[in-house]
Order: structure tokens, then C-alpha cells, then sequence
């Protein structure tokens, strides 16, 4: 039996973290788990805001006033967190698919994003997410298995995005950490030999568009426009970058963790080896 509510898989673009989540769902479902697996982009998250946009008490009382035409759906949507109000646009976009609304509103919302807002308001919103989430996972007979939210989100927004420091970073996941610490989480970290070849074949497999966006959020604000990055040999030595602080950051965590090298992308050989780890955690 796996004795712990939380199951963490991090790692870099390309490195499996998804197959990887899938897996180790698989393998705890089968030995009896009640598990809940979450994946990147979920937009029912319970302890990250994907698609969540978060305005003040004076900012939201101002959108309401501007677009009273859909008042009702606003405050339909509306969850009071942290001195203001979270919205989720995909029940925005869903309640509003039907009704005219000008662009204008729709580029608040998005300028709005979690993900947008200055690195304090994001870490106070997050963290405040995470405590909720473990309060209500302390309950709960299932074990919770997220891909890449507890530090992905916090390096890319705070070292790829706003070029914050390796401390500031590192706290930010810390406290994270300690919120979870009750729910004895497990920390499996999806490792490539070559960073370079593992994010050249996602780029190869993966639609342009997501290439494209990807290397201009990593080239062109924070840490990859302070080191002048360009093209894709820019973005991979961001990425070397991130993969040097996320190995800082996985050193530190005092948690039950393990790296799994995926270089080969052997999916029977990764299995066994997944497999392996919770056999050595289970006698932990």
C-alpha cells in the first residue's frame, strides 16, 4: 500500500512527465488506490489555477459596472479569494459561447490571468490554493497524483518569467512543500540525459504552435531576454538554466523523492522502473 495522499511528477518539457503520471496512476490503481490523477492543463485543478483570472474587490466591482450586461454570469462565477475575486474562463467562455460580448472583455480576463499577475500576487493566490487543497485532501480516502504543478509553476513563472531569483524561487517552493508535508507526498522527477535531444524531439512531435509560443515566452521575458536568448539554441539554454535550479530545488525538498532517468523512452523499461520505486517506498 502507498501510504501517502499525494504523488508529484515534475520535469522538463519532453521528458515524460505525462506517460509518466499515467503510469504511476495505473500502478497504485492496482494495488487497490482510490487515486485522482491530474494532468497539465486541467482546468479543474484543486490546488492550481489553470485558466483562472483574479481581480481586486475594486477592479471586479469596475468590470461588473462596465459590463453589467453579464453581471449575473460574473458573479455567477465569481470566488472570493485573497482580497479580490478568482474567475475561471473556460465557465466563462462556456455560460457566454451565445452572447456578444466585446473583445474588450475578453482581453481584461486574460491580462487578468493568474499566470500574468505580478510574482507576490501569484505566490499568495497559489499557496492559498495549495492550503485548501491539503485540507480538503487530509479528508479524502483518494490519493492525488498531479503532473508538474508544484514545480514547473513556480520556476516558470517565477525565474523564466519575471527572472527572480534562485532564492525567491526556492521559497516559493518550500512553502508549498511545507502545506503538503501532512499529506507524506511522493516526489518522482522525470530526468533526461540530453536536455537538447529530448526537447528537439517534443518540438518535432508536438504541433508548431506550441513551439513557437513556448520558445517566445521562454526568449523574451525574464531570464531568457536578460541573457539575450534567441531561436531554439536560446530556449534550450534556458532550459539548462531551469534544469540546474530545479535540481537545487529537488536537493533541498526533505520529502520521500527519486529521479528516474527516461532518456531511452522505453516504455516497458520506464514501467518496471516506476514500478520498482513504489515497491521501495512501500517498505520505506
Amino acid at each position: 500500500m502507498v501510504n501517502s495522499k499525494l504523488i508529484l511528477v515534475e520535469g522538463l518539457p519532453g521528458s515524460g512527465k505525462s506517460t509518466t503520471a499515467k503510469i504511476t496512476n495505473d500502478i497504485v490503481r492496482e494495488w487497490n488506490v482510490d487515486t485522482k490523477l491530474y494532468l497539465e492543463g486541467n482546468v479543474e485543478h484543486p490546488a492550481d489555477y489553470e485558466g483562472g483570472s483574479f481581480f481586486s474587490k475594486t477592479e471586479f466591482a469596475e468590470l461588473l459596472e462596465q459590463f453589467s450586461e453579464v453581471e449575473h454570469i460574473l458573479l455567477k462565477h465569481a470566488i472570493e479569494r485573497c482580497d479580490g475575486f478568482v474567475l475561471s474562463q473556460y465557465k466563462l467562455k462556456k455560460d457566454l459561447e451565445e452572447i456578444k460580448i466585446p473583445d474588450t472583455f475578453w482581453k481584461q480576463i486574460w491580462n487578468h490571468d493568474i499566470y500574468e499577475l505580478p510574482l507576490e500576487k501569484n505566490i499568495e493566490l497559489i499557496t492559498d490554493k495549495w492550503k485548501r487543497f491539503a485540507e480538503q485532501a487530509m479528508t479524502s480516502d483518494q490519493t492525488f497524483i498531479f503532473e508538474c504543478c508544484f514545480i514547473q509553476n513556480p520556476v516558470t513563472i517565477g525565474m523564466i518569467k519575471y527572472g527572480a531569483s534562485q532564492e525567491v524561487v526556492m521559497s516559493y517552493v518550500k512553502q508549498l512543500a511545507d502545506i503538503i508535508e501532512q499529506l507524506n507526498p511522493i516526489l518522482i522527477y522525470v530526468d533526461q540525459y540530453d536536455l537538447s535531444r529530448s526537447f528537439t524531439k517534443a518540438v518535432q512531435e508536438r504541433p508548431k504552435e506550441w513551439s513557437t509560443g513556448f520558445m517566445d515566452y521562454y526568449n523574451n521575458q525574464g531570464y531568457g531576454k536578460m541573457h539575450g536568448a534567441q531561436g531554439i539554441e536560446g530556449t534550450i539554454a534556458v532550459l539548462e538554466a531551469r534544469k540546474q535550479l530545479e535540481t537545487s530545488i529537488f536537493n533541498a525538498l526533505d520529502i520521500k523523492k527519486v529521479k528516474i532517468d527516461n532518456s531511452q523512452f522505453d516504455i516497458d523499461f520506464h514501467k518496471n522502473r516506476i514500478m520498482e520505486v513504489f515497491m521501495n517506498f512501500v517498505k520505506m
